[in-house]
């Protein structure tokens, strides 16, 4: 898809990697295996929709290469930039156990200066599933940079399915003509995005991408929604989906004719190759959109030369009831192993009370005449220093806690670095209330947790009756669809940095975001690890010094 301009680092590139290796390898966790990773970000030119782009791409690739692991293995991501910009990549979904060091956020990570690299250290611990990376900072989304994150469950730890005949990855999102750099000048100018220009699975446009299947044998698909604006359904002609994972929790097994995915969501599903050898359609298409933008892929029988037949398969449109049935039918396999040998069911969630109740509104506000987004009134503005950085060190007037209320006020928005205290241990209910007339995507760093209800209206106490505390799905990105609220349950268990955001592109990046500091008085390697030798520090944080090698 592109070809992209690196320099040539060479030697400096292999020392450095050397350098890395023993100056990181102290911060591998134990007797869990490694992997390593050398990737250099460069622009490059792009033809997703048939227009000429200039796209992000990871070792000349858009989108970038696949990340496989095994739970518990330590991953070491050497980011070499070569952008003319400062650059960071995020983890969505990777929870980064007592380590926000490594999330990748602005709130957190101080940005990878122009030709400079950073090792990031990863352990996935206690995790399998689907996942995926982006680019966090600017508007770089809108270039690329992303890619499949899969975390597979070690060797003795049972599936609840048997092992597919292959394992393929869907990387689904609309995309827009215009070079992200345009796309920034929009909204930093107080203006929205118009609606996007097409829809991409794994950054090709209609019939970009074959899948090769044998008849008689049954597939896993990935999929996740990587795009900036709508929410997606995903269809494969002639076929069903049997719905296996949900975002590192396996689910019962429902059996699906169409899916919605929602921003920033991952599912998986197991496609069964049953039907008579030809190619039949996978066809991705827009939600609640007035203009339906839809492409294909090709699911191809080996040794077949039939062409897709017939139309493509219809898919909903704008129905909303239609999608609240599908999310409240995702349940819990409460048998199944997790990423360990007990049973996922063996964690009561509905049974612990909760400590507190956080109530979380988005709206749409003009601030000093341009178009802005916030939560419970307050439009969020980066500080000159990673948040986490000016926790650290004590940096007084980077930000405030409590700058963000715990409820809506339903008042006039306005520009806050806006960070909510909390407390590690604390077990919350949180309610997501959307006053809008649009489907709202949420992502938390560094959590995952149970989304006990959804419905359309306004959210109340009596609303608890509805609550499922037995079987509902854990995971970390929800949806709150118009004029509705959805309510999770959440265990303060990970002590940290962590942005709580919109997965809205443009509503993130104007300011539908905030910070949820998880604060634990121990000073204690058991509740946080120490800041990483090798990490960036730069605004009033610059020249302080992190630990000695």
């Amino acid at each position: 898809m592109g070809k992209g301009r690196g320099l040539g680092m060479g030697k400096t590139r292999l020392l450095a990697s050397f350098l890395f290796f023993f100056l990181l390898i102290s911060s591998v966790r134990g007797d869990d295996p490694y992997r390593f990773f050398t990737w250099n970000i460069t622009y490059g030119d792009i033809w997703p929709l048939g227009v000429k782009q200039q796209g992000i791409l990871i070792n000349g690739q858009f989108p970038g290469p696949q990340i496989e692991a095994v739970t518990n293995d330590n991953l070491i991501i050497n980011v070499f930039n070569s952008l003319p910009e400062p650059f960071l990549l995020s983890w969505n979904g990777i929870q980064q156990r007592r380590n926000s060091w490594q999330d990748g956020v602005y709130g957190t990570n101080c940005p990878i200066p122009p030709r400079r690299n950073f090792t990031y250290v990863l352990q996935v611990k206690d995790q399998i599933g689907s996942y995926f990376y982006f680019p966090s900072l600017a508007f770089h989304k809108a270039a690329g940079g992303f890619g499949g994150f899969r975390i597979l469950s070690r060797p003795l730890i049972p599936v609840p399915f048997p092992p597919p005949a292959g394992d393929y990855t869907l990387l689904i999102g609309d995309w827009y003509k215009a070079n992200h750099t345009v796309l920034k000048y929009v909204l930093d100018s107080g203006r929205n995005l118009l609606f996007p220009d097409g829809v991409l699975i794994n950054g090709r446009g209609w019939n970009g991408n074959y899948f090769t299947v044998e008849r008689g044998k049954t597939y896993r698909f990935r999929i996740s929604n990587v795009g900036l604006a709508t929410s997606l359904n995903i269809r494969f002609q002639g076929h069903t989906m049997k719905l296996v994972e949900v975002e590192g929790s396996h689910t019962l097994q429902n059996t699906y004719s169409s899916l919605d995915v929602h921003l920033g969501q991952s599912y998986s599903v197991l496609v069964t190759a049953d039907q008579p050898p030809r190619d039949y359609y996978i066809v991705v298409s827009t939600r609640f959109t007035r203009t339906v933008l839809t492409t294909t892929a090709i699911l191809h029988y080996s040794n077949s030369f039939g062409k897709p037949v017939g139309p493509l398969p219809g898919g909903p449109t704008t129905q909303i009831n239609w999608s609240l049935n599908q999310a409240r039918s995702i349940r819990w396999n409460l048998t199944a192993s997790g990423p360990r040998p007990n049973p996922q069911g063996s964690y009561h969630y509905g049974l612990v009370n909760t400590t507190r109740t956080i109530r979380l509104a988005n709206s749409a506000p003009i601030i000093n005449g341009k178009q802005r987004y916030a939560v419970n009134s307050v439009s969020f503005i980066p500080a000159d220093t990673p948040l986490k950085l000016a926790d650290f060190y004590k940096i007084s007037g980077v930000f405030s806690l409590g700058s963000i209320p715990y409820n809506p006020t339903f008042g006039g928005g306005y520009l806050q670095t806006s960070v909510m205290a909390a407390n590690f241990r604390e077990y919350v209910e949180i309610i997501f209330e959307n006053y809008e007339d649009t489907v709202q995507s949420w992502h938390i760093d560094g959590y995952s947790f149970w989304v006990v209800g959804m419905d359309g209206g306004q959210w109340t106490a009596a609303s608890r009756k509805s609550y499922n505390l037995r079987d509902t799905v854990n995971r970390c990105t929800l949806q709150v669809y118009p004029k509705g609220w959805t309510a999770v349950y959440m265990p303060l268990d990970n002590v940290g940095m962590w942005n709580v955001r919109s997965e809205n592109w443009a509503r993130q990046y104007l300011g539908q975001q905030f910070y949820l500091r998880v604060y634990s008085p121990a000073n204690s390697w058991r509740d946080e690890y120490p800041i990483p030798r090798n990490a960036l520090l730069c605004g009033r944080a610059a020249g302080r010094r992190t630990r000695p090698l």
